[in-house]
Parts: structure tokens; sequence; C-alpha cells
């Protein structure tokens, strides 16, 4: 729970929140005449796309945009192609999106496409990379990673969020299967499960090793997990996926049992909506819907120069758009009223040292954000442990001058990306 603003002058209390004690099902978003699916594969206007305006589509169908593309999308409805086009992140790396009309006759039939799924990880991850949760296959599937540890987060990683804890509480059975399913198309060897301190759960789960977490922010980021429960320190630019160690949700781990089970892929998604007011909802949507369908359905009004924020408030991005649609690792959507968002500002480093107190790597954040500032990335990453920060926005929430620290950090890690991949 967060007791004050996102920025603020004294001293943070920050508190992961937790579920009701008696959790209601999730309000069900009704199916949009319209989808929208991103697909991370720019058009190439040289090119020849293999999926064109007009195509009619099957639910569980597969969308690739070329013959030799390595990433695909899957349409949850049975429908046709109404628009192709591009769109760009908030690093303004482009994409593609699909805008996909629902055809309510076919859709509402019991027709999907089966999958001839395997018992291995190249099967799973040639057709299940898009399931609720978004589960990390590709990391899984990859030969380079050798991963020897999974671990499956029941704990929200962000402030204001309870859709994994949700996920933990009512589909522990599910958690369970899905666990089988690792075992028997991964060769990994160790399994962990990470459950908040204060979360009413017995995981009674042969050979898994369940991990306790702390209610305070941010004890459930991965980093901290590695260091508070594994003892590993992770070294300042590498994932916990270079250690041999892969970070899975408790919604994927449920979307895989499932999808073994009936052998198609399920579009469901489960989020936690947080309204203007501060109120927390919590919904079903299908992949691919609007946000403003969602805002709809709880009378939530998004107006001119209102925030959307997709994620926790700590790590989430803002959209500028009501038409964002639900994607399988959108966990939380905030919408904060125009007369509530926070200024921020162009002010100087004042010195007061609150953020180097707060980090919980103790990374001398005042000197790095002023090269990054002058965008001196490099000098930064090599002088000011630019590469071992968490990312978990302690800094920028303390802030005495408003300065955007986690906004600058994130360009930064970005920018030096971009530059040593032109080395």
């Amino acid at each position: 729970m967060i007791k004050r603003p996102f920025f603020a002058l004294t001293k943070p209390r920050l508190g992961y929140d937790i579920p009701e004690p008696d959790p209601k099902e999730p309000k069900s978003m009704p199916l949009p005449s319209n989808l929208i699916l991103l697909l991370h594969d720019p058009i190439d206007d040289a090119r020849e796309t293999l999926i064109k305006t007009g195509d009619k589509v099957e639910k569980g169908g597969k969308l690739y945009l070329y013959k030799d593309s390595k990433e695909y999308t899957v349409s949850p409805v049975a429908g046709t192609i109404k628009i192709i086009d591009t769109y760009s992140d908030d690093f303004g790396n482009t994409s593609t999106y699909l805008v996909i009309n629902t055809d309510p006759g076919r859709t509402a039939g019991t027709d999907t496409v089966k999958y001839e799924l395997k018992d291995t990880i190249a099967s799973a991850d040639e057709y299940l990379r898009t399931l609720p949760g978004a589960p990390p296959l590709k990391t899984l599937a990859d030969p380079d990673k050798k991963i020897k540890t999974i671990v499956i987060t029941c704990a929200d990683s962000d402030l204001l969020s309870t859709t994994q804890q949700y996920i933990a509480l009512t589909l522990m059975d599910k958690i369970k299967e899905g666990i089988q399913v690792l075992r028997r198309i991964t060769p990994v060897s160790k399994f962990c499960i990470t459950i908040p301190e204060n979360l009413n759960i017995k995981a009674d789960i042969d050979t898994v090793e369940v991990f306790r977490t702390s209610g305070a922010y941010p004890s459930n980021l991965p980093q901290m997990v590695l260091k508070d429960h594994l003892n590993i320190v992770l070294p300042a630019g590498k994932k916990p996926e270079d250690l041999g160690i892969c970070f899975i949700t408790a919604e994927a781990v449920v979307s895989l049992a499932r999808a073994y089970k009936t052998k198609t892929a399920g579009h469901e998604k489960i989020l936690t909506v947080i309204g203007k007011q501060g109120t927390p909802y919590r919904v079903t949507a299908t992949i691919g819907t609007p946000l403003r369908r969602i805002f709809n359905a709880f009378s939530i009004q998004a107006n001119e120069k209102d925030r959307i924020v997709i994620g926790g408030p700590m790590k989430g991005f803002a959209t500028y758009t009501v038409h964002h649609p639900v994607q399988p690792d959108m966990d939380t959507v905030i919408i904060q009223d125009k007369g509530t968002v926070p200024e921020l500002s162009d002010n100087p480093c004042v010195n007061c040292g609150k953020c180097i107190r707060v980090c919980p790597v103790n990374v001398p954040v005042n000197i790095l954000v002023r090269y990054l500032e002058a965008g001196h990335y490099q000098d930064a990453a090599d002088r000011y442990d630019l590469l071992s920060c968490i990312e978990c926005g302690l800094c920028a929430y303390v802030c005495t001058a408003r300065i955007p620290i986690y906004q600058y950090i994130r360009l930064g890690k970005h920018e030096l990306l971009k530059l040593n991949a032109d080395v």
C-alpha cells in the first residue's frame, strides 16, 4: 500500500498490497468487436507480408509477418484482419500492430486451433509464447542460457497490484499442475516458489523450495529474491537467466497447465485496475482488448491529460491512448486524474542524499543522474554503477527536486545498449 503520492518529501513507507480475505471472481469483460494485437516484428516495406488486410484468421491461429519471422502472435478470436500498421514503444522501437475484427458466430463456437504439443520446451515455445502471464519460453528454449533453476512468483513485483497473489490464492492446484508440465518439458532440476509472508497459503509442493518474501517493497523484484533467498548478488549488467535462473509468474504456470491439458492457447488475462480514486478492480479480459473498454465497464472517464500507467506506480510506463490493448504480461493498469498527476521538473539535484539512503544496492544516484542528464552513458556505467541499478524506482519516489531519475536510468541503459551494439 502506498502511504503517500508517488513523489513527496518524507521518508517512504512502502508495503505491497494483499488481496481481500475472500476475493471475488474477477469481472469478465465482454469480447470487443475489434481486438488489437502487438507483434514484436517491424514491417519492412520492401518485403511482402504473409498476412494482409482482409485475411481471415482462426481462433488460436498463429500470425507471422514473414516466412522467416521468429516472432509471432496468436489470434484470440476468429475474424478478419482489419488493419496492419506500425507502432512505436516508449523508446521509439518500431513493431507492428494488427486490428482484428471479431466474427461473433465463428468465435462463439468451440472450434479453436489444436496444437500438436509435445513434452519438449521447443514445442511449447513454438505455440505458447503469448499465453496469459507471458511464460518466458524463448529463454527456457535458448540452448545458450542453460537454465538450471526456475522461480515461480506468486508475489506481485510492483505496488498496488494483487494479480499474482489472487492467482496463487485461488488456483494453487493449477500452479502445481503447471510445475509438473515444466518438469516434463524442461531439463531444469531445481524449482522454487515465492509466496508473500502475509499471504495465507500453504504451499505443500513436493521438491519445490518455498521462499516467503517480505511485504516491504522492493523485496519481490527478481534481483532481491536472488539476494535474499538464493544468496546470489546479480552482477552489474547481467540478467538472472545469464546465471541459469529463470523467473516465471504464477499466471504463466497456470496458463501452461491449461494449454497442455486442452492442447490450445488461452487468451483470458487477469489484471488489477486502479481507478482515479485509488479504488482497485480485478478483471478478466481477452488479450487485445482496448483499455477503454475496461474503463467504460467501471464508469471511469479518461479525459485529456489524465495519465494511464501500464504496470505499477514504481516501475510502470505511461501510455498515451485509451486504445492500448491488454497484453499477456500486463498485470496492472492505473489511471490518474490530471489534477493529481505529480509534476516532474528539470531542477538540478539539491544533494539531499535521500536517493542514496534509500537505494537497495548502494548506487551513488546523486552523481549518476548528473551523468545521465548530460548524456554521458558510458561514464555513468563505468564510474557510477548504472548497470548495477535494479530499477526499483525508489530514488525517483523520494527525490526532493522531483527529478525523473528512474526514467533517466531506463533511458541511459537503453542508449548504452545501442552504443555498444554499434561498436
